[in-house]
């Protein structure tokens, strides 16, 4: 999918239906017709897209010969059940004029910038839009975090109650997702710091600013999830117990009821059998002198385990 965007003097965003100088292109999951258009209006190698539609591609700079590639690593929803994961976002700056990004999914991280919720957006101007998309993906990623730290949250309550192994797999997920996080957001870090000695792309003084706040919130991202990540390793034990704890009280009053139960079955066993009682054959009222000892017998075993804390 491509979309073609371009702003006014006034930092207005509108969508254009045709390649222009000093535009943005955005192309979604393009398919080879696509890219093989773009390359040819753009004069950008075709090679150069392609390889940004490998999902595995690491933050990396790389120069061609009228362009230039900044790949960064984005946070990336996988699914309704918040499970979180990183893609590769191609940022291509041509020396013609054009500048491209390229992902193989929708990516949150462009969606302020389509809506023109940015300020002092402005598509001519390639070094300071790429800062700004360098510096929404890091509070992106900050957002994400507080999600997840909810979640985290929440995981815990529910674990409490848990006898199930689907609270602690939800768990291990989580911290799953701080693993591909903190290996994005340092390999980010790693990236800012090569684009800030200026000589991959053209640096203005206005934009240093942008780019030191860029690197601030990485690092507090960093930061964040390994605090996260800590925590979740440092309980996830605790919580395994938890769960075995919860089965094996399940187990215990399970066990207390049927020793409980067995023993009126005991006894109306005993006294079924073809032997002769006796006196207490005889009487009317055995029927109910056997259920009350009965009964009797098994208020007793349950009071004294209760008193034994095994029910």
């Amino acid at each position: 999918m491509i979309k073609i965007y371009k702003t006014d003097s006034k930092s207005n965003i509108s969508k254009l239906d045709k390649i222009v100088k000093d535009c943005w292109i955005n192309l979604t999951s393009p398919t080879i017709e696509e890219i093989e258009d773009i390359s040819k209006k753009t004069k950008i190698n075709k090679d150069l897209i392609l390889k940004l539609l490998d999902d595995e591609e690491i933050p990396r700079i790389e120069i061609d010969d009228n362009s230039t590639l900044i790949v960064v690593d984005c946070p990336y929803i996988e699914d309704k059940d918040n499970k979180y994961s990183t893609l590769p976002l191609g940022i291509i700056i041509s020396s013609d004029g054009y500048f491209l990004t390229i992902s193989s999914k929708k990516l949150d991280v462009l969606r302020r910038f389509k809506l023109g919720l940015i300020k002092d957006l402005h598509t001519e101007k390639k070094s300071r839009f790429t800062i700004q998309i360098l510096y929404e993906n890091a509070k992106l990623y900050l957002k994400y975090l507080k999600l997840i730290n909810k979640n985290i949250y929440n995981k815990e309550k529910q674990l409490y109650k848990s006898t199930e192994n689907k609270e602690l797999i939800s768990v291990l997920n989580i911290e799953k997702s701080l693993v591909y996080f903190i290996t994005s957001l340092k390999e980010n870090d790693l990236l800012i710091e090569k684009i800030a000695k200026g000589n991959i792309i053209e640096m203005y003084d206005e934009d240093l600013d942008l780019l030191e706040d860029a690197q601030i919130e990485n690092k507090q991202g960093v930061e964040m999830a390994n605090i996260y990540r800590e925590i979740l390793s440092s309980v996830s034990d605790a919580y395994a117990t938890i769960i075995s704890n919860n089965l094996n009280q399940v187990m215990k009053i399970l066990t207390s009821i049927t020793i409980i139960f067995s023993i009126p079955t005991m006894i109306s066993s005993f006294m079924g059998m073809n032997v002769p009682l006796g006196i207490f054959s005889k009487l009317s009222y055995a029927f109910w002198i056997i259920l009350a000892v009965s009964i009797l017998i098994s208020i007793g075993l349950a009071i004294y385990l209760r008193k034994k804390k095994l029910l």
